[in-house]
């Protein structure tokens, strides 16, 4: 009797144990000075791409969300972000004007989330 409790016990720990591990980010990523384009089936972490942008381009933004929620910043090196949501959890698109030159960074966190984005340079 002794011995079925201790493999038992044994057993539940072990199940208890591995189902704890996930994956931070599983899915496809293509990211260049141009776009970030990204798809996931879960993502809980953060992601970051640079892009070099000229005055009068704009990024087009395209955020399915299937489930979970993001945030989205958008920042030219410290400076104040030129766009910043969190908790997104619905699909949207969006576009945001570039007034300076220089390299901006599209950093996303996802909680549990699963969809895609797409953040494209459009030359001005």
């Amino acid at each position: 009797m002794k011995k079925i409790i201790i493999v038992f016990f044994t057993l539940l720990c072990t199940f208890a144990l591995t189902s704890c591990t996930g994956s931070a980010y599983e899915g496809s990523r293509l990211g260049n000075e141009n776009h970030l384009i990204m798809e996931y089936r879960i993502f809980n972490t953060t992601d970051s791409q640079p892009l070099k942008l000229e005055k009068g381009d704009v990024i087009d933004a395209e955020i399915v969300c299937d489930s979970g929620r993001l945030s989205v910043k958008i920042q030219k090196d410290d400076e104040t972000p030129i766009y910043e949501k969190e908790k997104i959890d619905l699909s949207t698109t969006f576009q945001v004007p570039i007034e300076e030159s220089g390299t901006y960074n599209i950093t996303i966190t996802g909680e549990k989330a699963k969809g895609s984005v797409c953040f494209k340079r459009v030359k001005g």
